[in-house]
């Protein structure tokens, strides 16, 4: 038991508890057996039920299985800096033939993306997040990070994002992870990045699309349209068209775009019906931030339901997602108003400490459907 209480896993039911001189141990595929330090023997029966179990899932996020010279498993957990000879995830073994454990698992607004993630693989997945180097996007980043996805943080600040690389590579060393510049304001930044990504022939298993601006001024790039709508919408629209034979290739794949509730709010339609497309890049006399937000939203629902419908065919799915309630990021920078709004919100909203919740929905669509 002193060994269960030194890996936090000292809450144990009575009737599996093992007699005096007894240890449970398992082998590196997973199976539990009962080594007899009295008698010097072992078994794959538990000494007082009979019965035959096996390790669930994978090691916890921050834990890696290691071989000492002796040729004997330890397990070394990186989040605590400590080691111990014993599987932290003896505390979640299964019987040899378990009951078929149901598909659908329940989660709620007080689940963390970590909960999600929890016992899940992510080696060998190739992803894209597009401004992820604050707010929720470095949470998603780093959460499939640890869960062992090559993670690409594409941002416009090559600094900021060689920061949150250094963040996530503290919490596991062995984290794969690296920042590529992409600037969503550029078409031509927007190029070079799908080009610089496909010369290093990688698959892409997710492009998660979360960068955006809010309550900006108005202000035309250097393609000559409105800021907000080629941040928040064009840019990934261009960034997807640009990678989908990637994606296609990589299939089974996903595209996820983080839109807003506020999509509700606008319309793009002129009197006629018709999508009016002097709407979504308004001269400065016409423009107002919020409403260019609303519009630019909308168009990320309407370009995730229509992507869906044309590639989901191939094996590449496409969802949209409303993260929640209002958060504090740092994306009401530019707005003295709403930065007002926010701060005298912030008690009643998540806070960056509970802010992996926000990416709840992001994570459950990503990781437990069908094809991820």
């Amino acid at each position: 038991m002193a060994a269960l209480k030194y890996a936090g896993l000292d809450d144990t039911d009575s009737e599996d508890e093992l007699p005096s001189g007894w240890e449970e141990r398992t082998t590196k595929d997973g199976w539990v057996y009962y080594a007899n330090h009295e008698e010097l023997k072992t078994q794959w029966e538990h000494p007082k039920t009979g019965k035959r179990r096996r390790v669930a899932g994978d090691l916890p996020y921050g834990w890696e299985q290691e071989t000492d010279d002796s040729g004997q498993v330890f397990f070394v957990d990186h989040i605590n800096k400590r080691t111990t000879y014993l599987d932290p995830r003896l505390a979640f073994t299964v019987e040899d033939c378990p009951e078929k454990p149901s598909s659908r698992q329940r989660y709620d607004g007080n689940s963390s993306a970590m909960e999600i993630l929890q016992g899940r693989d992510l080696t060998g997945k190739v992803i894209i997040v597009t401004g992820a180097n604050s707010g929720i996007g470095f949470e998603a980043a780093k959460s499939f990070a640890l869960h062992g996805a090559h993670v690409i943080l594409a941002c416009r600040n090559r600094t900021r994002a060689g920061e949150a690389t250094r963040l996530i590579l503290e919490e596991w060393h062995k984290a794969k992870v690296e920042a590529m510049t992409l600037d969503l304001a550029s078409l031509r930044s927007v190029q070079e990045f799908a080009e610089a990504f496909k010369s290093k022939n990688l698959p892409l298993h997710m492009l998660i699309c979360n960068a955006a601006l809010l309550a900006q001024p108005w202000h035309l790039t250097e393609d000559g349209l409105e800021s907000t709508f080629q941040v928040c919408h064009l840019g990934h629209f261009y960034l997807v068209q640009l990678l989908q034979e990637v994606l296609r290739r990589s299939a089974p794949a996903r595209v996820i775009v983080v839109s807003s509730e506020s999509h509700r709010f606008t319309n793009i339609v002129d009197s006629s019906g018709k999508v009016n497309l002097n709407l979504l890049s308004p001269p400065k006399k016409e423009y107002w931030s919020m409403l260019a937000y609303n519009r630019a939203k909308l168009c990320n629902i309407l370009f995730s339901n229509e992507l869906n419908r044309r590639l989901s065919p191939h094996g590449v799915t496409s969802n949209a997602l409303h993260p929640g309630n209002v958060m504090y990021t740092s994306i009401h920078r530019s707005w003295w108003l709403l930065s007002i709004v926010f701060y005298l919100s912030r008690p009643f909203t998540k806070s960056m400490v509970s802010e992996q919740r926000f990416i709840i929905p992001c994570l459950v669509i990503c990781s437990i459907g069908v094809h991820i």
